[in-house]
This record gives C-alpha cells, structure tokens and sequence, in this order.
C-alpha cells in the first residue's frame, strides 16, 4: 500500500492506495498531522512506501516523521516522471502541476489533453499524445479575484461565491458576483476553444476545488475528477519504484 501526501499551506490531503484504488482520503489541518497519521499508520499498517508533494518550504517536521515510518519520495524537479518535460524552468513548476500531468499520462495516454485545475490559481496545463508536457497558464484564483477587489478598493464588499449568478447583476454584490463567476467561465471557454484549434481530439480535464461553482459546456467530454492530483502523485510514487 502507499500513501499519498498532499500538504497544502494550511491543510493536508492524504490517502491511502492499494494498487491504483483508493482505500481511504483524509483532509485536515497542518497542525493536527500527528494525530492523524499515527491513526493511518493503525488502520493501515500495510503501507510500505510514501509520496509527498509540499507546497511551503516549512514542512519539514511532517517530512521527518514520515520518513521515519516509510520509504519517502519528495516530488521535486529532480525526480523521474512519465512525461518528456519540456517546461525551460522545472524547478519552478508547481508540484502540483507535475502531479496532475503525471494523471493525466496515467489515466489518457496517447491523446492530447489539457488539464484545468481551479483552486488558489487557475492553472492549464497541456500534454500531447507524444506524452511531452508543453506548459499551459496560470491565472487568478477566485477567491483571489474577491479578496483583490475588496482589498484595492474604498467600497466593494467581500462577496462569496454562488453556483448560479445572473448574467446581469442587479445589486453590487451580484455586480461582483457575475464579473468574477461569469468572467472566469468565459475565460475558460476562450482557452479551451483556443486549444481545441491547436490541438485536435483534445481532451479537456477540469478539477479543483472551484470547479463546483464553474460548469463548462464544451463540444469534448470534460471530466471532474477530486482525486486526479492524488491519483498522478500515487502513479509518480509507483513510475520511480519501477524504474
């Protein structure tokens, strides 16, 4: 069995696979990690390997006390992956990019396909049928997008996101709201639509945690899948074993 890390800057998201299932996913706080990885360690005492993709520089407490348990792979630049990489600065790719290319290989080999995560920042991401990571974008987040408006102006208030926003907004905070929402889903449309005329039979992945509020009609089949980052870091962790 493995376990899957996924330290993020406040919270952590685990689970445990066996194979490429997952038996169990876990969410909680940084500060609570002990606690609940003696609880995995109880319940799944076979694992007998480890991954973890650390976005802050400060993990290095969770980091030993894995390592004390388990083999530890650290997703960095260095590390083998089951693309060709052709990013001109790795070292500076988002971990987390690395995790969802390496699913996106996993789960559709021999197509091109793009890959759109919407949390903290929206990110694109595009590999080719060949398996070679072009590159894609990176945009404001939502919530970075509601904070910056409240924050660098006198009056807009702090608004929170709704699944279904007017096109035409009838008070400031539904203004705001259909600026941001519908904003963002024409930027997708516009990128999508963009990469479908480069890229023919693309498949489009659409994941993240604001990807509730964001449904994206598109002529190819778009996939949401909660698990993908943590299904790339489980093939990463097995493509390094093997190799």
């Amino acid at each position: 069995m493995n376990l899957i890390i996924d330290a993020g800057n406040t919270r952590v998201k685990t689970a445990v696979f066996q194979d490429d299932i997952i038996r169990e996913k876990y969410n909680f706080k940084k500060e609570d990690f002990s606690e609940n990885f003696k609880k995995i360690r109880e319940n799944f005492p076979e694992i007998t390997k480890s991954v973890i993709s650390s976005v802050t520089s400060n993990d290095s407490v969770i980091i030993s006390e894995v390592r004390k348990c388990y083999p530890l792979l650290e997703i960095d630049h260095s590390i083998k992956l089951p693309f060709i990489n052709e990013y001109s600065t790795p070292q500076s790719l988002g971990k987390d990019r690395v995790a969802l290319m390496a699913a996106a290989v996993k789960a559709y080999s021999g197509k091109n396909v793009l890959v759109i995560d919407a949390g903290t920042c929206i990110t694109y991401d595009l590999k080719t049928r060949e398996e070679v990571y072009l590159g894609g974008a990176i945009s404001p987040g939502m919530e970075m997008r509601f904070k910056s408006l409240h924050k660098f102006t006198a009056k807009l208030p702090l608004v929170k996101p709704k699944p279904e926003v007017a096109l035409i907004g009838d008070s400031t905070e539904n203004s705001i709201l259909s600026g941001i929402i519908n904003g963002i889903i024409m930027e997708l449309k516009g990128v999508i639509e963009a990469y479908q005329a480069e890229f023919e039979d693309l498949t489009v992945i659409f994941t993240g945690g604001d990807s509730q509020f964001l449904s994206i009609p598109s002529k190819n089949s778009i996939f949401a899948n909660s698990n993908f980052l943590l299904e790339g870091l489980n093939f990463i962790l097995e493509f390094n074993r093997t190799q």
